[in-house]
């Protein structure tokens, strides 16, 4: 054994030894905080929560990680601190409450206040470790980020908490304090206390940050057990901190926010000739990218794609290099089903140039542009797919067909479609009945050239985005009773950008509108139920080969 792993051990041994006479963090104490640590600025580590449990039984510290979500320490929930892999998943034993987002806790004009509705321990149980849902999700308030790497010996880190500081037993307001990683272990950190910086009593499950020189921070473990030296009422002055690590585990806790329940945005963006997927959770952060391909079979290079969501499950169409198209299906756990062969499975199409897809009820309608005919299917609940039918045969032609979207409304299908720079819209009624093509531009005004057009229900409207040869950005809206809102610009949404490309799909009762630029970028913006719009936020395809364009976006639950 290294000195290193034996100087581990002898701490580990030691700290475990303490906890029967009480020296360690006292998970029985009330409130907690770093012990010289400064009082943290207002609104300053907004995600960190003070965790009550009990009729004044314990307190704890814990992170946001989503807006359903806190991680602490298992041990905060066990009859003994001292044996946290005995954390029994579900309902809390004892009634728990969280604040998060409350600087100051006599603010109460500030931050959140909700219970723990259930625990969800660590897969493994080799760590003091639990996820603790809120019965009531916390919006307004963004998560910390979850590590994906692991912190260095000789880095700081900093921790903020609500426990004992050097002077008071029962502190107020959150503090926090810089600590040294002497160790990393395979499931915890050693860590010291820097200018007598010490974890105290209810301080246990506190965020252990590693922050940038930009400001930024993410969670890399969460607090266990110290020796609490110079925290009040403590004799004791050595200041070394176990702390459980999470960078190992980012995957499951972001498996777990994927699986719970609400609205999200699935983004599939192209890269080169590959397929990325992320979801944009409710509290506008996005997961990591799945390579389609990779999960649902490798179809030779993905020409143009489209995506809707049914429930929680994600409908992804794909054409493959042999310009057949294919589908698959992401459901609700992330698992992903292989890719089916349409052309060999529901008719052969040849010339494929565009796609695109829209749910109605439990039923997938998929709208296939081949040889400058347009195509109509349906895939129902049970997976059967009805044969491809000729639009033009009901809507009557329209020749030259660049550009292709479709939403549903009240159970009628939506159709938008860009020919010589005009954009033309027809509906599929709910009985199964055509409407002719009609000029947008005729009900909504004239724009420059139309290159990209995208639809998005929002209630029983619709919303129609168009992307014009002069790299601008119009938006109109389709009500309910059959006339348009004329067009706006949304140069005042998305500022001095050049776009090439746009898709749209509804969230809930917002729309979500992701916006390829000329300079590689995928830009999200969200237009309100009420009508206000987002700002403007670029999705993280910097690790994503080649040219970004061709996004498609769809909203699943």
């Amino acid at each position: 054994m290294s000195t290193a792993r034996r100087r581990s051990a002898r701490l580990l041994g030691s700290l475990t030894a303490a906890a029967a006479i009480g020296t360690l963090v006292n998970l029985s104490a009330a409130p907690a905080g770093a012990v010289t640590g400064t009082p943290s600025a207002d609104g300053s580590y907004a995600y960190t929560a003070r965790i009550a449990i009990g009729d004044n039984l314990r307190s704890c510290t814990g992170a946001l990680v989503d807006r359903s979500w806190i991680v602490t320490a298992a041990s905060c929930f066990t009859d003994d601190p001292a044996q946290p892999g005995t954390v029994v998943a579900g309902a809390p034993k004892w009634r728990t409450t969280v604040t998060v987002g409350r600087t100051d806790l006599t603010a109460t004009g500030q931050g959140v206040t909700t219970e723990v509705s259930e625990l969800l321990p660590e897969p493994g149980r080799t760590r003091d470790l639990v996820l603790a849902r809120l019965a009531t999700p916390v919006d307004g308030i963004a998560p910390v980020k979850v590590a994906s790497t692991a912190p260095t010996a000789g880095q700081q880190l900093r921790v903020p908490g609500y426990g004992r500081t050097k002077t008071e037993w029962s502190p107020l307001r959150l503090h926090s304090g810089v600590f040294k990683v002497d160790a990393v272990r395979p499931t915890a950190l050693d860590t010291t206390g820097i200018d007598g910086a010490s974890v105290c009593k209810g301080d246990t499950g506190a965020p252990v940050l590693r922050e940038t020189s930009g400001g930024a921070a993410e969670l890399v473990a969460v607090a266990s057990r110290s020796w609490q030296g110079g925290c009040f009422g403590s004799t004791e002055t050595r200041t070394g901190t176990v702390d459980a690590r999470v960078d190992d585990l980012a995957g499951w806790i972001e498996q777990v926010r994927l699986s719970t329940p609400g609205w999200k945005t699935r983004a599939l963006v192209r890269g080169g000739a590959n397929l990325y997927q992320a979801t944009g959770l409710q509290d506008g952060s996005w997961t990591s990218y799945e390579d389609v391909q990779a999960k649902a079979g490798n179809i030779g290079g993905v020409r143009t794609s489209a995506v809707a969501g049914i429930n929680g499950e994600t409908h992804v169409l794909a054409q493959g290099g042999n310009g057949h198209l294919y589908h698959t299906i992401r459901s609700a756990n992330g698992t992903w089903a292989g890719f089916g062969d349409l052309n060999t499975g529901v008719g052969d199409l040849g010339g494929i140039t565009r796609v695109a897809a829209a749910s109605i009820g439990a039923d997938l309608h998929v709208l296939v542009l081949a040889d400058g005919q347009l195509f109509h299917t349906v895939r129902n609940a049970a997976g059967s797919w009805a044969g491809f039918g000729r639009v033009f045969d009901a809507t009557g032609p329209l020749n030259g067909i660049t550009s292709l979207a479709v939403a549903s409304t009240a159970g009628d299908l939506q159709i938008a479609a860009v020919s010589g720079g005009k954009v033309y819209h027809t509906v599929r009624l709910a009985d199964g009945n055509w409407g002719a093509w009609g000029s947008v531009e005729a009900a909504a005004g004239a724009t420059a050239p139309v290159t990209s057009v995208a639809l998005a229900r929002q209630g029983d409207a619709v919303n129609l985005a168009a992307v014009t040869d002069n790299g601008a950005v119009q938006h109109t809206i389709r009500f309910v009773d059959g006339t348009w809102q004329p067009f706006r610009s949304l140069g005042g949404v998305l500022g001095q950008v050049t776009a090439t490309g746009i898709s749209a799909a509804g969230v809930d009762a917002d729309v979500r509108f992701a916006v390829d630029t000329a300079d590689n970028r995928v830009l999200t913006t969200t237009r309100s139920a009420t009508g206000g719009w987002s700002v403007p936020q670029a999705l993280a395809t910097d690790s994503l080969p080649g040219s970004h364009a061709g996004t498609a976006v769809a909203g699943t639950l």
